[in-house]
């Protein structure tokens, strides 16, 4: 099988966005996504600023992709795809649309020239989503530290584009989307002349200060409720380790309620996202408060040497952006010094290793493909997607539940450890 398994081809150059298939995709696919969500876009220092430019947007769900198309109008863009999103909607159609493809969290050159062709022949907007995956609680997740670098070698304005409330309205724990205002605000953090003089930590820095956001903060100030009964459904996905009594994986929820089922605490969540202990304490009101603590925890757990993740798993590969490949069961190991996948492919004993610095996060999916109908085969359920250069590895752990959240926060904590002991050891 291994002869015959046609790999996506990344060198391939971009196209510029068809007119006609951007009118298409804007009257059938993106107006009809925000009906009965206003969006409101504000915009800060973009005076005088036209493509081509680089765009880093935030990310959260499937709504980030109409409210940016509706934020940089009547300009299109050529936006970087993870592929199993080509794999989605389909290479010809996104092609067309100007889609560039590329896998997560792998390094890739062919990325860098593809974006550079867009802004130097196309004259386009570029936009990429530095957080390379959806955001768990709303609030900013992992960026590497070479978007200034990025900046420098795509040589055109650097934008930034935050968007609120696509999280609050998809968030990636509960698959009920809500009809709620979104706010989309573009800001110009380096002009051309900025991006050329500016030394890559500064423009790094100032993208990073500019990606910031708090989706639940800015739901509670606008006022926005969520009037789901089902609202709560799946929080335990993210909340998984109880604040009362420390245990892991034993948090359910349903309705509007999250509850322990090893020590019986139980909260409602109000329409307001806040968090309120049925009785006693409420440890934590603000939701991405939670979720730092769980972070703290696994981050002493890998700095002390004791984190260790393994189990079983059912491996299916994405070589390409047509379907994925069924490749029976493996396991998947994560200690504090990397990350592996014992498994067969293609006919071939894999043993695949990525050390601490070698991998900077990973993409989970909670309860994927949600949308069951559209897939008759491939349903995993939750998911850990780890790439080469040349595939991607979809994991489903057999027999755990609410694992996801927990490997996510390691393999980031992993690697910023990781490089704390590199440079420490240049220093001596």
């Amino acid at each position: 099988m291994a002869k015959t398994v046609k790999h996506y081809d990344f060198t391939r150059k971009p196209l510029r966005p068809s007119k006609f298939w951007m009118w298409l995709a804007r009257n059938f696919a993106i107006r009809p996504r925000l009906k009965g969500r206003p969006v409101t876009v504000v915009k800060k220092n973009m005076e005088g600023i036209r493509p081509p430019y680089l765009l880093f947007v935030t990310h959260a769900s499937m709504l980030d992709f109409p409210a940016m198309y509706t934020a940089v109008a009547p300009y299109d863009a050529n936006n970087v795809v993870a592929i199993d999103a080509i794999r989605d909607v389909g290479d010809f159609f996104m092609r067309r649309l100007g889609c560039i493809a590329k896998r997560k969290f792998v390094k890739d050159l062919h990325l860098i020239r593809n974006m550079r062709y867009c802004a130097d022949k196309l004259g386009t907007i570029v936009c990429i989503y530095p957080e390379a995956r959806y955001t768990l609680d709303g609030t900013t997740g992992f960026l590497p530290d070479s978007l200034g670098k990025m900046c420098k070698l795509m040589n055109v304005p650097a934008v930034v584009l935050r968007l609120y409330g696509t999280f609050i309205a998809a968030p990636q724990w509960n698959k009920d989307e809500q009809h709620i205002p979104l706010r989309c605000e573009l800001e110009c953090v380096a002009t051309r002349e900025e991006v050329k003089t500016l030394p890559a930590e500064e423009l790094n820095r100032r993208v990073h200060a500019a990606m910031q956001r708090d989706d639940y903060a800015y739901q509670r100030a606008a006022g926005i409720e969520l009037t789901s009964p089902r609202r709560a459904d799946g929080l335990h996905n993210i909340l998984y380790q109880c604040p009362h009594c420390g245990k892991e994986f034993m948090m359910y929820s349903e309705g509007t309620r999250l509850w322990c089922e090893a020590c019986g605490k139980a909260w409602q969540m109000s329409t307001l996202s806040e968090l309120r202990a049925e009785s006693g304490e409420t440890e934590f009101v603000h939701i991405p408060d939670w979720t730092a603590w769980e972070r703290e925890n696994v981050r002493r757990e890998v700095r002390a040497g004791t984190y260790r993740f393994e189990a079983d798993v059912t491996v299916h590969t994405l070589p390409n952006a047509k379907r994925f490949y069924d490749q029976g069961m493996g396991k998947l190991i994560q200690t504090c010094e990397g990350t592996r996948i014992l498994c067969t492919a293609y006919g071939e004993k894999r043993d695949l290793f990525w050390a601490g610095t070698e991998l900077e996060s990973v993409h989970i999916e909670y309860d994927y493909p949600y949308r069951k109908d559209k897939y008759k085969k491939n349903i995993f359920g939750d998911c850990v997607d780890i790439s080469t250069h040349d595939d991607s590895y979809w994991l489903h752990p057999v027999g755990m539940r609410d694992q996801l959240t927990k490997i996510s926060f390691a393999t980031e904590e992993i690697y910023l450890l990781a490089k704390e002991k590199i440079k420490e050891r240049g220093k001596k």
